[in-house]
């Protein structure tokens, strides 16, 4: 029990900062620390509750000028999203879904991190800023992943800092309140996690401000280089974590 308990503490720790630096990610960054010793489905809960915690510091302490125009559709995408995440996470094979996911952030993010000068992508509209919401509210349901679509996304359409941080913090906080609601609704949250959550909570809360603060001093370029370079650290961190069980599966 010990050791889970260093290893939740750990991944919160180090999940805390990274949220609070890119405004995403702490379920990417936690899942590679808890994969390796901690139930699937209280690791989802702990994500899932941990992010939530983060984006409500960040909201405090990371303050930008708020867009509902932008930040809806990737709202509204969000909340049809997010249901469906959560019907599939008692049936999905989650170590195939890391497997997919990781193999194309790390295949397509890196590319993106070399070719500073690619197209952005300016078509689509708010219909595809609420396809990109609607994934990140499916991977949300499924584990507290509902940052790492949009965040991609933004990329591609080669939002400064401030505005892709003004969507992702809005749209993280408004679809984790939801999914921690569906997840209390459902009963996937229940008391005998609540020990865990007092461990995540304490972990990560000066890790995530330190996060915010290094955020207010860097550049858009190496935002940008750091966003890509989390996103592709996490794909490795799930096929490190999918691919020994999928082939023994």
């Amino acid at each position: 029990m010990d050791s889970v308990i260093v290893i939740v503490a750990l991944g919160a720790a180090v999940a805390g900062f990274v949220q609070g630096l890119s405004g995403f990610a702490f379920g990417m960054v936690a899942m590679s620390f808890w994969a390796w010793g901690v139930d699937p489905r209280m690791a989802a809960a702990m994500s899932v509750f941990g992010a939530l915690t983060g984006q409500l510091l960040a909201a405090v302490t990371v303050r930008r000028q708020f867009h509902l125009a932008a930040v809806l559709p990737f709202l509204l995408g969000g909340l049809v999203g997010i249901p469906i995440g959560v019907s599939l996470l008692p049936r999905l094979d989650v170590n195939l879904f890391k497997l997919c996911l990781g193999t194309i952030l790390m295949v397509f993010c890196p590319i993106m991190l070399v070719a500073a000068r690619m197209p952005k992508i300016h078509h689509g509209g708010r219909v595809a800023d609420a396809v990109a919401g609607g994934i990140g509210g499916i991977m949300g349901g499924i584990g507290g992943f509902t940052g790492v679509v949009p965040t991609l996304w933004c990329t591609l359409r080669g939002y400064d800092k401030d505005k892709q941080r003004v969507i992702i913090q809005n749209f993280n906080l408004g679809a984790l309140i939801v999914t921690m609601g569906v997840y209390i609704g459902t009963g996937i949250i229940t008391r005998e996690m609540l020990p865990m959550f007092a461990i995540v909570a304490p972990a990560m809360l000066v890790p995530t401000l330190i996060g915010t603060r290094v955020y207010l001093g860097i550049s858009d370029i190496t935002f940008r280089r750091i966003v890509l370079t989390l996103l592709t650290g996490s794909g490795v961190a799930m096929l490190v974590s999918a691919v020994p069980r999928v082939l023994a599966s």
